[in-house]
Formats: structure tokens, sequence, C-alpha cells
């Protein structure tokens, strides 16, 4: 116990000093008591390294009062986080010494006992903590501190309880450190996670991380004292250094792009760091640093990033650029200003305008504002979603930027805008050129969304969009789409008015055929049992579309695709999905599927093209 005393107070001792620099003296006092509390509330508990508990509320204060630079009352919810929890302080007695704010910070921080949870005991925690955006941010970061210190002693559990939160780790806390600026502490939490998920992998990563250090270490330093030489010859103040990309990062490119280590690109970037100017702003003095080195080195067409302008949704500013070393390798550059690598570091808390802060706030609640109704683990995907990985700026034709996940498509960007917009999207044009609207986005693409209120939301919407808020609509939609009480064949595909027998499995599903259909015969040959007698639910309906395809034989004529495909639109205004036609010795055949309501509108429509002149033959086939 001694070693532990010893390191109790070494350690306090250190945070005491640090903070005593920034804080007021009264503040002091009421960090002081908090942390007497603490002691005094968990001096029976131990960590299960069978460390004296309290350890783990001075490391969490610590990273918060240190690595956060956060103030006053953060700091003393670091030391209080676990009390409500885990001894027999309550909240009032929270209130009473330290106050208002305190009390509900704490009172976010600390995981709710029910003797029923909405959806799971961790969705429902996750919930919790989000819902403290409310009234203010400092109770995620307080979250994100106590993640961080217990994913640096995860070594102690079992290996099942490292899998269970790791995983929470790299699902929840990762996405929303991320979506916090807080770029050091969500590429920590994610090697951390995949460490204790992956260790193997993890571990031969690192090695070639390491090896790769080691080979690459001579040329860079090379590449990077001539960059120091062309900057002092400019007069141009920076320092440089070389930021090596971690296992996890590796490994994400790795199964993005399905290649091994060696064909990873930018396994590491050169950072290039000035200091504030009086005589340039941020982006003069980084373009001054930029038109130097671009004199020298051969700039990568089309390498140019200019988050200084347009930064990331979590806020990081930077200007990137690949300039050619003497050995043929392209060298990733970010060009930053001492407060943008602060801010990359300290993210939301660091010193931003009220206005940035207030919209990624605001962005959030709005994330946080869905339906009750929604189921909870949707909810999270959705969110987790939301805040992970890297986002792309695209422009409305006004000039509006948008700001999207990546890989989101030209349907995000409609819901984006308005969900009637979604809703009604028909097509897009991407930089002027006209696309589908799953069309993948690019960062500085422009977009415009041209609507139509015929259009129906596809089910194959849903894996083409990314963010939470177009698969909410789209599920919101969908569910209140009529639905079938029954399963169609997908041999014969039935239709309301065809003749029709269901049979019902096991499970209760029936499922419908046509009755001369081969699979109809033989379930009635074999379970004969199980046909249901009671269709009449199978009718037209306005809200249901079936597709279909017909074959039309009948001599090639001048026009004649052009008026099958007049009376199938215009006449009949049906939608065509797909046609293909091919002529042999003057003789045409032509495939079209389209959408009809019933077999009475399917035999409209045949009726109507096979008296068109020089159709001679038109059926109806089955879709395979």
């Amino acid at each position: 116990m001694a070693d532990y005393t010893q390191q109790i107070e070494k350690s306090i001792e250190a945070l005491f000093s640090n903070i005593s620099q920034r804080l007021s003296t009264e503040d002091m006092v009421r960090v002081e008591r908090a942390y007497l509390l603490a002691a005094e509330a968990h001096s029976e508990q131990k960590r299960k390294t069978g460390e004296p508990y309290i350890i783990h509320p001075i490391a969490v204060a610590r990273i918060v009062a240190e690595e956060l630079e956060l103030g006053a009352n953060p700091i003393i919810t670091a030391f209080l986080h676990d009390v409500v929890e885990d001894t027999d302080y309550t909240i009032e007695q929270i209130r009473e010494r330290f106050g208002d704010d305190v009390a509900r910070l704490v009172g976010a921080v600390t995981k709710q006992k029910k003797a029923k949870y909405q959806h799971s005991k961790q969705v429902d925690n996750f919930r919790q903590i989000l819902e403290s955006v409310s009234f203010d941010i400092h109770a995620l970061l307080v979250k994100l501190a106590d993640r961080l210190h217990n994913m640096r002693t995860l070594s102690s559990m079992r290996s099942d309880k490292q899998m269970k939160i790791a995983g929470e780790t790299d699902y929840f806390y990762a996405p929303l450190a991320n979506r916090l600026g807080l770029y050091h502490v969500k590429s920590e939490l994610e090697n951390l996670s995949f460490r204790y998920r992956c260790p193997r992998e993890y571990s031969e990563l690192e090695q070639m991380v390491e090896r790769d250090i080691e080979q690459k270490r001579p040329h860079i330093e090379v590449f990077i004292a001539k960059m120091g030489e062309i900057l002092a010859a400019k007069g141009l103040q920076a320092r440089t250094e070389v930021r090596y990309r971690r296992p996890y990062s590796i490994w994400r490119k790795m199964q993005a792009k399905h290649c091994d280590f060696s064909h990873v690109p930018g396994r590491h970037y050169i950072r290039v760091i000035y200091p504030q100017s009086e005589q340039y702003s941020e982006k003069e003095y980084a373009l001054k640093i930029y038109a130097a080195l671009t004199d020298y080195f051969k700039e990568r067409p089309g390498s140019v990033s200019n988050y200084i302008n347009a930064p990331k949704e979590n806020g990081y500013q930077s200007f990137h650029v690949k300039l050619l070393r003497e050995q043929g390798v392209w060298e990733e550059i970010h060009i930053s200003s001492e407060r943008m690598v602060r801010n990359s570091r300290l993210g939301c808390a660091a010193e931003r305008t009220e206005q940035n802060v207030h919209k990624w706030l605001e962005k959030l609640k709005a994330i946080l504002r869905t339906d009750v109704a929604v189921n909870g683990i949707q909810f999270m995907e959705g969110v987790t979603s939301s805040f992970y990985n890297d986002d792309i700026m695209v422009f409305t034709p006004a000039g509006q930027g948008i700001i999207l996940p990546k890989n989101a498509t030209a349907l995000d960007f409609a819901f984006e805008i308005h969900s009637d917009i979604g809703r009604y999207a028909h097509y897009a044009r991407i930089n002027g050129r006209l696309c589908s609207v799953k069309t993948q986005l690019s960062r500085g693409d422009c977009v415009e969304i041209a609507t139509d209120r015929g259009i129906v939301p596809q089910p194959d919407w849903l894996g083409a969009v990314r963010t939470f808020k177009a698969k909410k609509a789209l599920h919101s939609f969908f569910a209140a789409q009529p639905k079938l009480d029954y399963l169609r064949c997908s041999h014969c595909h039935p239709l309301p008015g065809d003749e029709v027998v269901g049979f019902k499995d096991e499970h209760g599903t029936i499922t419908l055929h046509k009755r001369g259909c081969a699979t109809a015969i033989r379930l009635a040959s074999e379970q004969g049992d199980s046909i249901v007698n009671d269709l009449t639910t199978f009718v037209e309906s306005d809200d249901m579309f079936y597709p279909v395809r017909i074959r039309i034989r009948g001599i090639d004529r001048y026009h004649l695709l052009s008026d099958l495909i007049f009376c199938i639109t215009e006449q009949l205004h049906l939608s065509m999905n797909g046609i293909t036609t091919e002529t042999v010795d003057h003789i045409g055949v032509c495939t079209i599927d389209f959408s009809i309501h019933s077999l009475g509108e399917l035999e409209k429509a045949i009726a109507s093209i096979a008296a068109i002149d020089g159709v001679d033959e038109v059926s109806r086939i089955d879709i395979e």
C-alpha cells in the first residue's frame, strides 16, 4: 500500500501544480475538496488490478485538466464521476457542496440503474450520454476521459470484458471523439480498441509500421532538411514533424482498398507548422509556404485540399498538398498554424468562436431529436455513422457549402437540403452533368437536384444513403406504406386478378402462386394441408406497383420503337424500367419492363400494344 500511497501523492501533486497556474484560488479550493470527497467515498474500493480505486478518478481528472485543458467544474466532475454510481453519496449532496453545474455534469455521466432497459443497458447508456449535450458539452468530454483511462488500463480485464469494452469504444466513443474534433483521443481510442479486439493483427501491423519508419527515416530527414532550407531562404518561419499513422488507421485503409501493408498510401505525412503572424493571415502564410515549396518540388496535380477555408465538420483546419521527393515518392504535406495544431488536439475544448461551437451543437441536437419510436440500435447506428470518418464539402448552385460524410450520394445531399427534395428526387446534375440520384459525391462537387412529385422512393435507395437524416426519412416512408399480407412466388410473380393459390409454411408465412405454377402444383401434391382458402386481401391497390415484363415480336419498320414507347408512357401512363431490342432479318424482338397495379391493367397494356401497326405478338414473360 505504501507504493500506492506514494504514487497517488505524486499524481495529485503534479495535477495541482499544473492547474494552479490557470485556476483561481477559489477554484483550487473547490478542486481539492472534490478530490478529498472522492478519496473518502472510494476509500474501501479497489480496481480489478488491485489498486486503490481513487487512482482512476485521479487519472481521469488529469486527462481532463492536462490533455483536454478544461476548467474547474469538469475537473471536479472527473473526480466525482463514479461517486454517485458506486457509493452512498447522492446528486443532491453533490449539488449542496459544489453547485448546480457540477451536479448536472455528474448526473449526466452517472449510469442510470433501471429494472428494465428500453433497448439494452449499453444503448440506453449511449443515449443518456448524448442527451447530456442539451445543456453542456463538458459531460461528453469527461465521459471520453473516463473511457480513455479505462482503455489504457484494460489489460487487467478478462478477454470477454476486453472485447465488450473495446467494442463499445470502437462503435461509440472513438466516433464521438472524432466529431468533437479530438483527433488524438480518437486515434488512441481506436488503436487501444484494435489492440484488444485483434491482438495478433495489431502486433503484426505495429511491427510493420516500426520497420517502415526505420526504412524511410534517412530519406525523409533529407527531404525535411531541404524544405527547411527553402523556407528559411524565403524568410518563412516554420517547424516540421513527421506523423506516422498508427496500426488501426493502416488496417482500415487496407480493408477499404483491399490491399496489403506495402500498398497502403499515406502511411505517414509531414506537418509544416508556422507561428501566428501580425503581417499575414493564417491562409496567406500557408499559401506563402505552399508557393515556396512548389517552386522547388514538383506538386502532384489535384492533390491540394484547402481545409483552412472549408474546415471539416469537426473543425479540423489545414492546407494539404503532395510533393515529389528525390526517390520518386509523393510526400503528403499538411501546412498548419500553431493554432490549428492545438485545435486539432483539443477539438471543441479549444478556443473556438461561439458561432462554430453553436453550429456543431445544433447539428448534434438535430440528430438527437429523432422520433423516440425509432429502434434504439438503429438510432445509434445512425448517430455513429454521422460522427465518424472523413467529411466532404459539396456545394449548391448558389454556392452554399453542405458537409456530408465521405461516400455520401446525391440522395444524401437532397435530404440534407430538405426532406421533400429527398423524397421526390428525380435526377441530379453534378458539376453540370446528368447523373442518377444514387451517384457518389466527391469533395467540391456542385450538385443540383431535380424533383418530381410523381417519384416514389425505391427500396434500393436505403443502400445508397449514408446520413442518418436520409436513412430515417426513408425508413419512415417505407414504414408508412401498406404491407402485403403475402409473399409472391419468385418464379411466377402473380398479380392481383390472377388465379392464385396460397401455401402457409411452418412459420405462418403465406406465399402466393399462380395456379399453373409448377411449384404450386408440386406443393399441392406434397403439402395439400397447407393450402390457404381466404385470399381476399390480395386485390388491386393504387399504392402497390408490381414489376412485369413483356416480349413483343413484329415486323421492323421506321418509328416502331417510338410508337411502342409512346403507347406505354403517354397513352397508358406507365413507367418503363428497362427496354432491350434486337432485329434479325427485319423481324424485331423487344423486351420491356414496367410496373402495373393488377392483371387487368397488364391485359389492357398488352391489348393496346398488340394494336400497333406491325406488332404480331405480345406476351407476358417471367422476370428471372
